[in-house]
């Protein structure tokens, strides 16, 4: 890249932008930078350097031929010191669609997937030791530990 890179965050397309907001708001304590009916700017107050971003697909800044909301395929990887007590949270008690229930991977993640707006999925992972071949494929330095 031939700058220096000041920011960087995800935009999901999406078909009812006010839905998707009080999603991110309510479920992953996300705080609105920026609000319109057609686009919103989305951060961490704990921190603002996670950012996420909503826009109405049919919105004209979409070139012409791409305005259509996502319709899945797009997974936001939400890492959590305890994802037990998220999968409590999320899926026992806020009632989220649950996709992949929660599981422990060789490859070092204890995680589950629910389904947000717009059928993105949000996967709410754990880092764990890997075990067996998967702990030998991590380059040095960035095996999971626990």
């Amino acid at each position: 890249m031939g700058t220096s890179l000041s920011s960087f965050y995800p935009v999901i397309a999406t078909g009812d932008v006010a839905a998707a907001h009080e999603f991110y708001v309510r479920h992953f304590g996300f705080a609105a930078t920026f609000t319109a009916d057609w686009y919103v700017s989305l951060h961490r107050p704990d921190a603002p350097h996670y950012e996420l971003a909503l826009l109405d697909a049919a919105h004209p800044t979409v070139p012409e031929g791409h305005r259509t909301a996502l319709s899945g395929g797009l997974i936001l990887n939400f890492e959590v010191d305890d994802v037990d007590a998220e999968h409590r949270r999320l899926v026992g008690e806020a009632g989220l669609r649950e996709l992949l229930p929660l599981r422990t991977e060789e490859f070092g993640q204890r995680h589950f997937i629910v389904e947000a707006p717009d059928g993105v999925m949000i996967d709410v992972i754990t880092v764990v030791p890997a075990t067996g071949d998967y702990a030998e494929q991590y380059a040095p330095g960035h095996a999971p530990d626990a």
